[in-house]
């Protein structure tokens, strides 16, 4: 039992880190599928080492490049897998009409101006958000930046149970990634997960946040349904990249408001 829980542990890293596993791991499917209960323990582990980086940076360098470069190692770490995400889907549903080139659009390599723009903005949105919380209270941000990736990380697992898996037209492209709801307490371990960081830094009034989150979450789902009739891989990086800047807003729209 241990063992297996472990395997799918580090499944999840592999799958979205680029840090490298000591060990073969076994593949299958269902492992796969077993994976996505660690999805916010990982986004826990991508932002304690964010915030770490930018702890650190912050004791000699100014606040803004303190920042970038946390940014940038953030990048390195996960190898942009859901900023990539992000950029396939402004592409496919800004330069898509209807399904089938929408999904042919988002399979393709290539980058177009909705990606680039769309990807501009979202990190320019995650960069001011970040700079101006962090002029204020260190605490602050470090809480903020571990907590928005295991939270977004979480929301966007989530969207396994609430929409269909969409197969790719071209299946020799399919990236391999899980697609099938496991049972509910499966999402409540991910949840207790996305929760640690409100019980150490003892911010609970950011649970506040969450329905922010849920909301664009929903949104997002219906969108994808719409179009496409439900979810991809990088539908759900998208879900991760946009949940998170939620988050971020969501911390300053508190913090304006108490």
């Amino acid at each position: 039992m241990v063992k297996k829980e472990i395997i799918y542990f580090f499944t999840a890293l592999m799958f979205f880190t680029r840090i490298p596993i000591p060990f073969k791991l076994p593949y299958s499917n269902e492992i796969m599928n077993q994976s996505q209960k660690y999805y916010a323990a990982i986004g826990l582990l991508v932002g304690a080492f964010n915030a770490l980086i930018y702890f650190l940076c912050q004791l000699i360098l100014p606040i803004d490049i303190s920042i970038l470069i946390s940014m940038c190692a953030s990048v390195l770490l996960t190898g942009a897998f859901h900023e990539d995400g992000f950029t396939d889907v402004c592409d496919s549903f800004g330069g898509g009409y209807g399904k089938e080139k929408i999904m042919t659009i988002m399979k393709d390599s290539r980058i177009g101006a909705y990606g680039v723009i769309g990807v501009i903005l979202l990190l320019l949105l995650k960069f001011t958000s970040l700079k101006h919380l962090a002029e204020n209270n260190l605490e602050l941000v470090l809480f903020t930046i571990i907590t928005a990736h295991s939270v977004s990380r979480f929301f966007s697992g989530m969207m396994i149970y609430t929409h269909e898996y969409v197969t790719d037209i071209d299946k020799s492209k399919s990236k391999p990634m899980a697609n099938k709801a496991l049972p509910i307490q499966n999402l409540i371990i991910s949840f207790l997960f996305c929760f640690l960081p409100f019980i150490v830094f003892g911010e609970w009034e950011f649970l506040l946040i969450l329905p922010l989150c849920y909301i664009g979450k929903v949104y997002l789902g219906w969108y994808f349904k719409k179009y496409i009739g439900g979810y991809t891989g990088d539908c759900l990086g998208t879900v991760q990249q946009v949940t998170e800047v939620l988050f971020y807003l969501g911390v300053l729209i508190l913090c304006k408001l108490m």
